[in-house]
């Protein structure tokens, strides 16, 4: 046996002894649900086609969807564990369209913490069937969530600003614009009715359908809305404690305590979600391990503590968290707590020096 050979079935080996449900979600999904979830940027990476009916579908971009939908579609939702090895198919800029990808999904834990370190241990674990040192970056969605309820804005503002939160370039972008907002609010908003009549007389002179796409009403609403938008003042206090606590990165005790003393400065009460992140430092030993304050998955289902293994370069050999918004998301009536990762394979198998 080859040494890839020998590293891919203790690999097999590690999955297995999770103990969980070994899940073989079907290679042909319903494509929806991920462009619901995951936006455009993921859908451009599906491998789609049609049925006879014109649905879409999608080959398997990923195991944790059809996993999770098939655990709210069981009416027990009793706690699980589910682990999986198999093919995904993605488009990339490098590389084949099928990889394989390995990971484990703990579903309604009664011991969030638990599963998470389960989670964090199973990853670690992966990395040293191939010999490579855990690093391992760290981000706290929740911790900067339980900052923005604090922080002195608009209530309109907070959940644009959390949407953006991971996207680097898409945040500094509305923060930019929150800086260059003037300070004097508009003295009145247009007449909705009067919109409306100016909306509809431009779409009928450009030749577009009042009913197939936007109405003149929605057309007119939006604008209203936006306008209300921009002339909810953003304090420049507040964006300046956005800035610093985003520009925070490094060791991970350091960071805390950069983030410990901003939250002195700006008298915001963060105890609990750094405490959060504090439980599982013990559990990680010698990894070497940062903290950065904008780092998290463009995805807002995410909700805790979020993680990425490195490797050499910088690829992402592991990555997960904590998801707890994800099953609600999805249909769940009640909140279901949620800790999960996923295995790159192919990475992992390409850091192993020949």
């Amino acid at each position: 046996m080859t040494n890839s050979a020998y590293r891919r079935s203790q690999l097999e080996a590690l999955v297995e002894a999770q103990g969980g449900c070994r899940a073989t979600p079907p290679l042909l999904l319903n494509a929806n649900p991920y462009f619901d979830l995951a936006g455009e940027e993921f859908g451009r990476r599906l491998l789609l086609t049609t049925d006879a009916t014109g649905s879409e579908f999608c080959l398997r971009p990923d195991f944790t969807l059809p996993i999770v939908t098939d655990y709210i579609a069981d009416a027990t939702r009793q706690p699980a564990a589910f682990t999986y090895m198999g093919p995904i198919f993605r488009q990339r800029e490098n590389g084949a369209a099928e990889f394989d990808q390995a990971g484990i999904e703990l579903l309604a834990q009664p011991d969030g913490d638990i599963a998470l370190d389960q989670v964090l241990t199973f990853a670690r674990a992966a990395l040293s069937i191939y010999g490579i040192p855990t690093r391992l970056r760290l981000g706290g969605v929740g911790l900067f969530e339980a900052l923005l309820v604090q922080a002195d804005m608009p209530d309109a503002w907070r959940p644009r600003i959390r949407h953006r939160f991971g996207h680097t370039e898409a945040l500094e972008r509305l923060l930019n614009r929150l800086e260059a907002a003037p300070d004097l609010q508009r003295s009145e908003q247009p007449v909705r009715d009067a919109l409306i009549e100016d909306v509809t007389a431009r779409m009928v002179a450009a030749g577009l359908s009042l009913s197939e796409s936007r109405t003149p009403e929605e057309i007119a609403d939006r604008y209203i809305e936006q306008q209300a938008l921009d002339a909810a003042h953003v304090p420049a206090q507040t964006l300046t404690l956005l800035r610093k606590y985003l520009a925070i990165s490094g060791d991970v005790l350091g960071a805390l305590r950069q983030i410990e003393a901003l939250a002195a400065e700006y008298g915001l009460m963060l105890g609990a979600p750094i405490r959060a992140i504090r439980r599982h430092l013990d559990k990680l030993g010698e990894a070497r391990i940062e903290f950065d304050a904008a780092f998290s998955p463009r995805l807002d289902y995410y909700t805790g503590i979020v993680f990425e293994m490195l490797g050499r370069d910088g690829a992402i050999l592991a990555s997960g968290g904590q998801y707890d918004r994800l099953l609600e998301r999805l249909g769940a009536r009640a909140p279901i707590a949620a800790s999960g990762c996923a295995l790159w394979v192919d990475r992992l198998e390409a850091e192993v020096t020949p």
